[in-house]
């Protein structure tokens, strides 16, 4: 099953003109996404020499898209790391198993599937009709841990996207209550390993073209459905409709994770609100308690150099 074309500048080319102009946005898009992915790398050194990264391939359109453009990069890299391509087969009724080994075969890049019937454990456990992702997300991150020790991995690689981390910020404070989001790079919640998320920087509809373009053998996801009531789905869907109505907004909330200034929140973990005396010493962060609630234009976050290039 390939991944649908949804934008028109990917779909057949009328003629040479055509033709050429797909080629051209498509050379574009590449480099876009190398870019992006390099300079995440370099921002939050993701990928330091010798290390053994797990890269987990779901079978989606975001895991294959993290594997090629990190094979992309490793060509180029200044430093020496190695790429191993892990699948978790939950057994899902229908579930192909002989296209993640045929395509992973024929990159030539070392891979390992691992086998564990998690559905029936999933399916037994959760009521018809209830939402089954956070059994199943923890018991595929124990088993992941696993084959990542099993394999020598020091570093797991994970396809989130800028969307992603956005619903997920979204998510936490609508239903948590809580301002957190989802890392470009963190400690694994055993403290074994390095969890990275190297397409922080992309935007899912560019992964969505470059799945097209690349035609991807994608695999659907049987064991949770569409699920459409998920809170994540509705999230998801209220961002795009932002995007919409209000383009750059996206990026305006993206950039916004970049820069945080805990004295204009109210965590006295991360301020010393209690201790705070007037000093008399003009500050610019200090509060403009007169002035009109006026937010300064969002400029792009000040990335480091790129060292994935």
């Amino acid at each position: 099953m390939n991944y649908p074309v949804e934008h028109e500048h990917l779909a057949a080319p009328n003629g040479a003109a055509g033709s050429l102009r797909i080629e051209r946005e498509t050379h574009k898009l590449e480099k876009r996404l190398c870019r992006q992915v390099g300079q995440a790398i370099g921002d939050f050194n993701m990928i330091e020499a010798g290390d053994r990264v797990m890269v987990c391939l779901s079978g989606g359109k975001d895991s294959y898209t993290l594997l090629d453009i990190l094979m992309t990069l490793r060509k180029r890299a200044p430093v020496d790391f190695e790429l191993v391509a892990v699948n978790l087969d939950q057994k899902q009724p229908g579930f192909p198993d002989q296209v993640l080994p045929a395509y992973l075969k024929g990159l030539g890049i070392p891979f390992h599937i691992e086998t564990q019937d998690t559905y029936s454990i999933v399916k037994s456990k959760i009521p018809e009709g209830k939402t089954t992702c956070s059994l199943c997300s923890r018991l595929r991150r124990g088993i992941l841990y696993k084959v990542a020790r099993e394999l020598g991995c020091n570093k797991l690689a994970l396809g989130h996207h800028r969307d992603d981390m956005l619903q997920t910020f979204f998510l936490n404070m609508f239903f948590g209550g809580k301002l957190k989001g989802m890392p470009a790079k963190l400690t694994s919640d055993n403290g074994e390993f390095i969890v990275i998320r190297p397409l922080a920087y992309v935007a899912e509809k560019d992964i969505v073209r470059w799945a097209a373009h690349r035609q991807f053998p994608i695999i659907p996801c049987n064991l949770c459905g569409s699920q459409e009531n998920l809170q994540r789905q509705q999230i998801g869907d209220l961002l795009r409709d932002w995007q919409k109505k209000y383009p750059g907004r996206i990026e305006n909330m993206f950039t916004a994770l970049h820069n945080v200034v805990p004295s204009h929140l109210m965590d006295a973990s991360l301020h010393d609100f209690k201790g705070l005396k007037a000093t008399g010493v003009p500050d610019e962060n200090g509060d403009k308690a007169f002035d009109a609630d006026e937010p300064p234009r969002a400029a792009p976050p000040g990335l480091a150099v790129v060292r994935f290039e």
